[in-house]
């Protein structure tokens, strides 16, 4: 088992390059089906969310290449195969898989997907929505079954605007008989860089980015090369690490326009922040200001920061709530942070935070993926030593995050740890 240590209390200075988005890449690597041939996705960035969809792939008859930060995919000869629980399990993205494997053979298997708990995430959206474009989905002991002999298109109001269920039933649409309208789409930036990666293999897909997206149905897709943009999640979590060491980083790479909530939020608390036409820089020489923070739907905050901005708040003047109003459960940090220190409430969706002058080092556990963000952040802040568990679930979305971390000042280590109750080993 491995873990991080963390001693805390240096600011962290420099600069990141920020890799390319898993989400981005994670929905797109889906749609690679839809085409024969070799697709080519530049700047995949390399986390275990990733190699588990790439393995997905190989399941159902794709040849799949790493070389050098890119991802070769030949999905020219597809086989109606199915999936094991466990890989499909781990990854929630896996069941965006389903669309494009009708579109192409007809027919699946798929077990229910699975990734970090964080609330309820049902599949309903996704489900009304195949089911419009001519799909028959059903539920048998727990592995959708799925098939279709002709998808044509249709007209679908989701009744959330979920980025998933944007990106699913976009991609099955590309291939069926018709138009297909989506209302009240998400319009968050993966939904737009999904939709330019359709287009550039031969789709039609118009309005993506705002709340009406038209597909007009192709008969086929055509391989293509392809740039993974920038990770937004992984720049905000980077500028906050900032603000809760009174550091100064610089996120490059990136486009600025898409962190306007987290960076007024971060001005709000009194960081500086200075911006370029692709990057951002954030440092905050003094203690910050406590705030009030509610996620929403892009472009509002984002969920995926609510975690990490709470750590960042738990050193702030004040008191600060932040309600989330995306997922019910997306509390694990919270007790964790009292832990090493916090002062930290739950009243139903919101967290009230009671600003303390420092954290202190603690033996934690990351409940997922931003939660341990939000933990490693902490940990950085805090006085003395901390080791922080469950580091594979950190490893899911951010890109060798202890050696960038190091290389901005952080004192970080992956070490290997005995895991409780096994057995010592002499001699």
């Amino acid at each position: 088992m491995t873990e991080f240590k963390v001693v805390g209390g240096m600011p962290l200075r420099g600069e990141v390059e920020i890799p390319g988005s898993k989400n981005a890449a994670l929905a797109i690597m889906s749609s690679v089906l839809l085409a024969k041939g070799v697709v080519a996705l530049h700047n995949v960035p390399d986390v275990s969310d990733t190699r588990i969809k790439a393995k997905l792939l190989g399941r159902f008859g794709a040849k799949v290449e790493w070389h050098e930060g890119s991802l070769f995919i030949d999905a020219t000869n597809l086989v109606d195969a199915e999936a094991d629980d466990e890989t499909v399990r781990s990854i929630r993205t896996s069941f965006y898989l389903l669309g494009p494997l009708l579109a192409r053979i007809g027919y699946v298997t798929m077990p229910a997907p699975g990734g970090c708990k964080i609330g309820a995430r049902p599949v309903d959206f996704h489900l009304k929505g195949l089911a419009l474009l001519g799909a028959e989905v059903e539920l048998v002991g727990g592995k959708y079954i799925a098939k279709a002999s002709k998808l044509k298109g249709a007209e679908i109001y989701l009744d959330f605007p979920s980025a998933g269920a944007t990106q699913h039933l976009m991609s099955t649409a590309v291939l069926a008989e018709g138009v297909t309208l989506i209302e009240n789409a998400a319009i968050e930036p993966e939904v737009t860089a999904l939709a330019n990666f359709l287009n550039r293999m031969g789709a039609c897909i118009e309005g993506a980015g705002s709340s009406t997206i038209t597909i007009t149905g192709v008969k086929e897709l055509k391989p293509c090369e392809f740039r993974i943009p920038s990770d937004r999640l992984q720049a905000g979590t980077y500028l906050l690490s900032a603000a809760i060491t009174r550091g100064d980083i610089t996120v490059t790479g990136i486009l600025p326009e898409n962190q306007t909530a987290l960076v007024n939020k971060l001005r709000e608390c009194g960081a500086r922040i200075e911006e370029g036409h692709d990057w951002i820089r954030a440092f905050a020489p003094e203690r910050l200001k406590g705030i009030n923070i509610k996620t929403m739907p892009y472009p509002g905050f984002p969920t995926d920061m609510q975690q990490v901005m709470a750590a960042v708040l738990t050193v702030a003047k004040g008191t600060s709530i932040v309600e989330e109003t995306i997922y019910e459960s997306r509390t694990g940090h919270v007790g964790e942070l009292n832990r090493m220190g916090a002062n930290i409430k739950v009243e139903g969706r919101s967290t009230i935070i009671n600003g303390v002058e420092r954290l202190n080092g603690a033996t934690v556990e990351a409940s997922d993926l931003r939660a341990g963000a939000a933990l490693c952040l902490a940990a950085m802040q805090a006085d003395g030593t901390s080791h922080i568990r469950n580091v594979h679930l950190i490893d899911r979305g951010y890109v060798r995050f202890e050696e960038t971390l190091k290389s901005l000042g952080a004192n970080i280590e992956r070490v290997e740890v005995q895991e409780e109750g096994a057995p010592q080993l002499n001699g």
